[in-house]
């Protein structure tokens, strides 16, 4: 397919991507402002950084469930990430121009979220402790925030590979990604972050002008999701591994395995024979 015709077929997917990712973002850098912002009440009332840590994580697990359960989000299949969109790739499971614009759309999207906390949160999120949440490495240091991002990413990618390979798990693969997700920036943030997603740090470190460990948040996330694609490949074959959505409802079209659903498919039956 080319570009232009993917473009012309494909655009709502697109700007779910980017949808998705943006208000992904908008939500992590208002709950930050809310909890990490020496003005705010909440985080007056909460002193205990561990638990305020653990409260942004049930906040942005529970966005990342509302998401890939709205219908938007299963439309897309709510990839939300370049390294997830590229591992679908790797798998055969995804079009290299469909795979181009879910990245470009992610980090557009992400970027977006960003821009708009500045507008409205101002110096309350640009300025530390807040400080755009931007991921950066933790006082462990450079390689040990690698090791951690690599290791996180390759879970959250097993995760959601044997979930949506298996029917009786395939529907609870968004809630138990959520609850992965929350579990990490609680647990792991201090290490890291907590990125596992490219568009993600990108949409922090541009508008911060902090570029020096970018690479990290760009390499280990797609190191370990390209690892893990490659553990469950060999261990079910790839022809067993699902589609590209972490939720492949029936009432939604798939651009990934070309699935129309049955109201869908009569409407377009029903045309074509009026043309005729």
């Amino acid at each position: 397919m080319s570009p232009a015709r993917a473009l012309a077929e494909h655009w709502p997917e697109y700007l779910i991507e980017g949808w998705a990712l943006g208000t992904f973002m908008l939500s992590a850098s208002l709950f930050a402002v809310l909890l990490e912002h020496p003005g705010s009440p909440l985080h007056a009332a909460l002193g205990h950084e561990p638990l305020r840590r653990a409260l942004i994580g049930v906040a942005m697990g529970l966005t990342a469930i509302a998401l890939i359960y709205s219908p938007w989000g299963r439309r897309s299949g709510a990839h939300m990430n370049p390294a997830v969109t590229l591992t679908f790739l790797r798998l055969g499971k995804v079009s290299r121009i469909d795979a181009l614009f879910y990245v470009l759309a992610q980090f557009a999207g992400g970027l977006a979220g960003v821009l708009i906390a500045i507008a409205v949160a101002g110096a309350a999120f640009t300025d530390p402790p807040v400080a755009f949440i931007a991921t950066r490495p933790g006082a462990a240091g450079v390689a040990a925030a690698f090791v951690a991002e690599a290791v996180i990413s390759f879970g959250l990618m097993l995760l959601v590979l044997v979930f949506t390979a298996r029917p009786r798990l395939a529907p609870f693969t968004g809630l138990a990604a959520g609850v992965l997700v929350a579990t990490y920036i609680a647990v792991e943030a201090p290490l890291s972050g907590m990125s596992m997603n490219p568009a993600r740090s990108f949409a922090s470190a541009a508008p911060a002008r902090e570029w020096g460990d970018l690479w990290l948040y760009f390499s280990a996330p797609l190191l370990g999701m390209l690892a893990s694609a490659e553990v469950v490949k060999r261990a079910v074959g790839r022809a067993q591994l699902p589609c590209a959505k972490l939720q492949h409802a029936r009432d939604q079209r798939c651009i990934h395995c070309g699935y129309t659903p049955p109201s869908k498919s009569r409407n377009r039956r029903l045309a074509d024979e009026r043309a005729v």
